[in-house]
């Protein structure tokens, strides 16, 4: 930490702590430090969804956020969402229907699947297209995903699948 860093108390995946922050990184960049990979920046302008994390229960492009605005925030990115051997359902769901080729946006389209189904647990099709016009798959596994969304929907609803 330098004299110019400022320390931010957060609550990350779960857990009270504090980060190092100096008054210019974006968020992305403070996470990536503590090793959370699974925001990944690609067009660094917030437009194409990669970095997308949950700072209370809004979805936030990390790439343009300053980290310094997440202070007092509860942060959640995709590692807090599940682990390889307990998946969350939306995670589950996304590899049942192979809703990734190369993987890259995966992440980034976890968070706001998850955060989609948490306000709308019940989503057309034309909803989840609309809510996740932000994240862009340059495989376009868009069929893939949809399909995992609907199927992850009406499990988190209780109804066989």
């Amino acid at each position: 930490m330098t004299s110019k860093d400022h320390r931010i108390a957060v609550t990350l995946n779960g857990a009270e702590t504090e980060l190092d922050a100096a008054p210019y990184e974006t968020l992305l960049e403070v996470l990536r430090r503590e090793q959370l990979h699974g925001c990944r920046e690609s067009c660094g302008q917030g437009v194409c969804g990669t970095c997308t994390v949950l700072v209370g229960e809004r979805t936030i492009a990390s790439c343009i956020m300053l980290a310094h605005l997440a202070d007092g925030e509860r942060i959640e990115t995709v590692e807090g969402m599940g682990t390889p051997g307990d998946l969350s359902v939306v995670q589950q769901a996304f590899v049942e229907h192979a809703g990734f080729q190369c993987g890259f946006c995966t992440p980034g389209m976890i968070v706001t699947v998850t955060q989609l189904l948490r306000e709308n647990p019940s989503p057309t099709d034309d909803e989840v297209d609309h809510y996740l016009a932000g994240n862009i798959c340059r495989c376009g596994a868009y069929p893939e995903i949809r399909m995992a969304v609907r199927t992850a929907a009406a499990r988190l609803r209780g109804e066989d699948v």
